[in-house]
């Protein structure tokens, strides 16, 4: 019996020359097509590669982008930006001496070079009210930062070893949390005789260090049972490694809020201490001083030029401090968003 002339298309040889074969639309034979993408052909990829990764980015990424966008984070940062400006170099926008006075022209209003008037002693505000920012931003600035570092490493090493340490350190800042800023900053500052800013700061460090502690406690105490930290514990990290690979670097935010909040406060705290003759003295030159002299004898009544413009920088500071930790609250803190 003669062989048939048909074959089937799985019996067909492969085309030559990269043409694909197909069944004729008869069902009957074969009939060329066009070529069709080369999809799994040795030596060539089914899908073209992403030109780029998109990267993911971390809390502290996250939170930069975030501040970027934040019309409030850019006023107070330029804000404070000019304050740390004018703290380091008052000369540049107030070139007479602050401790320069003429009794003759004491109370005195505004007058060409000097815009803002003379005090009761005949010192220029202008120049008082410049060079001022320099103790009360300082005081703020070096109150804060011993307050994040003793509170911070007090309460983050009470939060990450528990035990005796930490209910000892919780009893002790009860007793802290106790006693009011100002009526303590007056007894204590009362039994100091020193001069400067550093007894005031001290004092402010003594008095706040509570709160950082506090607030580091708690959120080691949450980083330290996430996952990440049960697994690092799994593979033999110590507890020195732990501590300052994977539970500091995420529970440092919340303390970075708090401080940054403080700033404005610790302002404030300076500015009342000086106000109530107990804080910074003359002849150091800040804001609360000038606030106090202003307020004694009741002469801003007659020239409330010596009251307003000493009082007008310090509210400023103020806001734009709180500002900004308001903005970096909103960003480092997820449930804000």
């Amino acid at each position: 019996m003669p062989e048939s002339p048909l074959r089937s298309p799985s019996e067909e040889p492969p085309a030559l020359g990269g043409a694909s074969v197909a069944p004729a639309p008869d069902g009957i034979g074969i009939g060329p097509v066009e070529d069709l993408p080369a999809v799994g052909r040795p030596g060539r990829r089914a899908h073209a590669r992403p030109r780029g990764r998109r990267r993911t980015r971390g809390l502290w990424s996250d939170a930069w982008h975030d501040l970027c966008r934040n019309p409030v984070f850019g006023i107070s940062a330029l804000l404070i930006l000019f304050l740390l400006v004018v703290s380091v170099w008052p000369g540049l926008i107030a070139s007479r001496d602050p401790l320069s006075c003429d009794l003759g022209r004491a109370l005195d209003g505004p007058a060409p070079g000097h815009w803002f008037g003379f005090d009761a002693q005949g010192c220029d505000v202008y120049t008082r009210t410049v060079h001022g920012a320099r103790a009360s931003v300082a005081v703020a600035v070096c109150a804060t930062l011993g307050t994040a570092l003793v509170g911070g490493v007090l309460g983050g090493l009470a939060g990450f070893f528990e035990g005796w340490a930490d209910g000892v350190l919780s009893r002790i800042t009860d007793i802290f949390f106790g006693i009011p800023m100002v009526l303590g900053g007056l007894v204590f500052l009362a039994m100091v005789k020193a001069e400067g800013i550093w007894p005031v700061v001290w004092v402010i460090v003594a008095l706040g260090w509570p709160q950082a502690a506090r607030i580091a406690r708690g959120s080691v105490i949450t980083v330290r049972q996430n996952d990440f930290v049960q697994a690092a514990r799994a593979l033999g990290a110590g507890s020195t490694r732990m501590l300052v690979r994977h539970v500091l670097p995420n529970a440092v935010a919340p303390v970075i809020v708090v401080t940054t909040i403080a700033l404005g406060t610790y302002v404030a705290l300076e500015a009342t201490l000086s106000f109530l003759g107990i804080g910074l003295q003359p002849p150091t030159v800040s804001w609360g001083v000038a606030i106090s002299d202003a307020s004694s004898g009741m002469q801003f009544r007659n020239a409330p030029h010596i009251l307003l413009y000493p009082a007008a920088a310090l509210s400023v500071t103020v806001l734009a401090f709180i500002m900004l930790g308001d903005a970096v609250r909103d960003a480092l803190d997820p449930k804000m968003r």
